[in-house]
């Protein structure tokens, strides 16, 4: 079962390498990205059946050897280091071929709004654009800031593989603290939400400008110099979608312009895979939800100095940590979880094409 596995690596990436030097393919601009990216996810597997074949010609050697020579205990060695090496390649070859989130290695934009619990809602969002913003860092990635006002931000986290980090923060993310202005010491709930959507390649997502109405205007709330003073916020509506981003950071109306079409097309581009998962019926709940206090992914008990993410029930108490981007322990329970569901969902599938 595993040769055959072993094999079917070996023919696709042969094949996708010789795709990828083929000047039709390298003059089409879609269909070399869509190769080049299924080369690199197949370049650790590929890696692995190497190895496979060179452990398993070993183990072969040292059988034969064994049974011209009779007995000896260097070789008896070498069959069980490589009889034990096969079989952790086996589970690897296994665990390397669960299908990938195709958008893992993509950048991404991380929007963050207060949810339920009026100011202290708003206090909440910024503490986790805080902490986000420093897990980034953290991890090697850039952070490009693209909007903030009161209860609102949004910004652009750029790296391989941001997507594959980020992507678990999506959802509902709740607080349990005293208020500083709660004279009583009542603990309150407030909630933010956290949309997290990797950032669409214009291979990804084609924008007819016809379909976008953009208005300008002018600049309000907080700023330097020339905000309130020109023209250079902008909206942009997608008509089709009706999705509408505004944009007024930037002193440039063109940058604005630019940030706003970055945004509508991550919007669109999550839409579109929505849509396909719910044609494929996906039991995957929406990312964010009402931003009720009932929904929630993740919850920060300060009183207790807890946090609980509730999806992989997992409780860690050091919250201030967390707050501080400290966020490894979490993600990497949640990058378990997301592969041990995908093989199930892969073995099954295998199952029900064998019945």
């Amino acid at each position: 079962m595993i040769e055959q596995l072993v094999e079917q690596i070996e023919a696709r990436f042969a094949e996708l390498s010789r795709q990828m030097s083929e000047p039709d393919v390298i003059g089409d601009r879609r269909r070399y990205a869509d190769i080049g990216r299924a080369y690199r996810e197949l370049e650790p597997a590929a890696r692995l059946a190497r190895e496979w074949r060179r452990v398993s010609d070993d183990a072969a050697g040292a059988r034969e050897l064994l049974a011209e020579n009779g007995d000896d205990p260097e070789v008896r060695e070498l069959l069980t280091s490589a009889t034990d090496r096969l079989a952790e390649l086996e589970d690897e070859i296994r665990l390397a071929m669960v299908e990938r989130d195709p958008n893992d290695d993509k950048n991404v934009i991380v929007e963050i709004r207060a949810g339920a619990g009026g100011d202290e809602a708003g206090l909440f969002a910024a503490d986790l654009q805080r902490m986000l913003v420093k897990y980034a860092e953290r991890r090697g990635f850039e952070v490009e800031p693209m909007s903030a006002a009161e209860g609102a931000y949004t910004f652009a986290v750029k790296g391989k593989g941001a997507h594959s980090v980020f992507k678990h923060e999506g959802g509902t993310h709740r607080v349990q603290r005293v208020p500083e202005t709660e004279s009583q010491g009542r603990i309150h709930t407030s909630t933010a939400t956290v949309a997290v959507l990797p950032e669409a390649e214009d291979v990804d997502v084609e924008l007819n400008e016809a379909d976008l109405a953009i208005d300008v205007y002018r600049s309000s709330g907080p700023g330097g110099q020339s905000v309130n003073t020109t023209d250079s916020a902008v909206r942009v509506t997608h008509r089709p979608s009706g999705i509408v981003v505004s944009m007024q950071d930037e002193k440039s109306q063109l940058q604005n312009r630019d940030k706003a079409i970055r945004v509508l097309r991550a919007r669109l581009y999550e839409r579109a895979l929505a849509d396909q998962q719910a044609e494929l019926a996906a039991d995957r709940r929406a990312q964010v939800g009402s931003g009720e206090r009932a929904e929630k992914v993740r919850t920060y008990n300060f009183p207790q100095g807890r946090v609980t993410d509730h999806r992989v029930k997992l409780t860690v108490h050091n919250i201030d940590a967390i707050l501080d981007g400290g966020l490894d322990e979490l993600t990497a329970a949640l990058e378990a979880d997301e592969k041990r569901r995908r093989l199930e969902a892969q073995a099954a599938v295998s199952e029900a094409g064998r019945s």
